[in-house]
C-alpha cells in the first residue's frame, strides 16, 4: 500500500489492493488510515516501550490502557487476573486503579518471574493489592493456587502471556470459568495478525495469532460475545481505536 499526504492540499491519497481513493486529510477515514499506519509501525520501532507506571515499565499502547481503566472504574472487579507478568507494570497499573476505588486485588501468572521484577514487585508501595504465581498458566497446579487465592465474587481476566493460537485457545478454555457474567475476558496483542511482513514480525503471524484463538473459541463457547466496552466519553466522530487489541474483549453474556 502507498500513501501520500499533501498539507497544502489537505488531502490524503492511497493506492492498494482495493484501487486507489483519495480522503480529505482532516477527516476520520483519513485518520483512520494515518493511524493504522502509525500503530504498525510504532510497534516495529517498540514505542510501547518507552513508558512506565508507578516506577514498573509497562508495555502496553496507551489509548490500550485508558480503556481498560474505563472498564475497571466501572465495574469494579474484586479481582483482575491476568497471565504474563513481564516487568509488572500492568499489575501495578490494575493494583492502583483497585486502590483507588477501594478495594480489589490482581493476581499475576507466569510461567517465570525473572527475580529482579519479583523484588521490585514485592516491594512496591501497592504490594498489598497484588498476589504473583509462579508456574504454567494452564497447569493444574496453577490453576488451583489461582482458586485458593480468589477473594469476592466479580473477577475479570486478561492474557498477555504467550500469544501463539494454541497457547491462547488452551488459556480461554482453561480461565473461562473465572469470568463473572456480566464482565471480560480480554485477549491482548491480536494486532499479530498485521505484523507478519514488518522488520521485526514474524512469517506466520497472519494465522498463528490470539484472533485465531479468539475466533474458534468463540464458535464453541456461546456464553461469551464480542462486545468491546463502549466509550464512557466521545465529544468526536471518531468510532474506532487505535489498539493492538483488536477483538479482544470477550464479555461473558451467560
Amino acid at each position: 500500500m502507498k500513501l501520500e499526504i499533501d498539507t497544502d492540499a489537505r488531502t490524503l491519497s492511497i493506492d492498494g489492493e482495493k484501487g486507489s481513493r483519495t480522503l480529505p486529510l482532516y477527516s476520520d477515514a483519513a485518520f483512520e488510515e494515518i493511524s493504522e499506519l502509525w500503530k504498525v509501525v510504532g510497534w516495529n520501532q517498540r514505542y510501547t516501550y518507552t513508558f512506565t507506571w508507578l516506577g514498573r515499565p509497562i508495555i502496553q499502547m496507551p489509548e490500550d490502557l485508558l480503556r481498560v481503566q474505563e472498564v475497571i472504574w466501572m465495574q469494579r472487579p474484586d479481582v483482575i487476573i491476568e497471565t504474563g507478568v513481564a516487568h509488572g507494570g500492568s499489575l501495578v497499573f490494575y493494583a492502583s486503579l483497585l486502590d483507588l476505588a477501594g478495594s480489589g486485588k490482581v493476581i499475576g501468572v507466569d510461567v517465570e518471574i525473572r527475580p529482579h521484577n519479583q523484588r521490585a514487585i514485592e516491594t512496591h508501595p501497592l504490594k498489598s493489592r497484588i498476589d504473583l504465581i509462579e508456574g504454567d498458566s494452564v497447569s493444574a497446579e496453577t490453576l488451583a493456587k489461582i482458586r485458593s487465592a480468589m477473594q469476592g465474587e466479580r473477577c475479570m481476566v486478561i492474557l498477555d502471556s504467550n500469544h501463539s493460537k494454541t497457547h491462547v485457545l488452551r488459556e480461554l478454555e482453561a480461565y473461562r470459568d473465572f469470568v463473572t457474567v456480566g464482565s471480560y475476558l480480554v485477549v491482548q496483542d491480536g494486532v499479530m495478525v498485521d505484523l507478519e511482513d514488518v522488520p521485526n514480525g514474524k512469517p506466520g503471524w497472519s494465522t498463528d495469532n490470539p484472533l485465531a484463538a479468539v475466533e474458534t473459541f468463540l464458535q464453541a463457547n456461546d456464553d461469551f460475545a464480542l462486545d468491546p466496552p463502549h466509550w464512557v466519553f466521545n465529544e468526536s466522530t471518531l468510532t474506532k481505536p487505535i489498539t493492538y487489541w483488536p477483538s479482544a474483549w470477550l464479555k461473558r453474556v451467560r
